[in-house]
């Protein structure tokens, strides 16, 4: 039975279901989900949608790209319009270079 909140607490929300929980295709990964996965990524980036890279990337997510650290998913989506506002040519080619089980590791070149 749940405990009534004093006038302190709030309750909080259930997570709701989203694509961001969990993307298929998940780990274990074999040859062909690991080339699907990484395919996924790519097109994500290439897209050049800042909003829909970022969901790719936990809320509490730390970047660093030279000087600038962006941390969380609001600040990473203000990275990407000043990156991609510069770089107008931009695309993102990656290549799956290893897996193994519940990892993927990629060369990626722009």
């Amino acid at each position: 039975m749940e405990k009534p909140l004093t006038t302190q607490q709030t309750k909080i929300p259930e997570p709701k279901p989203s694509a961001e929980i969990a993307r298929p295709p998940l780990p274990p990964f074999t040859r062909e989900t690991a080339i699907q996965k990484v395919r996924l990524a790519e097109d994500g980036w290439n897209s050049r949608d800042p909003e829909k890279v970022a969901l790719a990337y936990t809320i509490d997510s730390r970047w660093r790209n030279r000087a600038e650290f962006p941390n969380g998913r609001q600040e990473i989506i203000q990275f990407l319009k000043r990156k991609w506002a510069k770089e107008l040519d931009y695309r993102l080619i990656k290549e799956l270079w290893a897996y193994d089980g519940n990892r993927i590791a990629v060369r990626f070149a722009y």
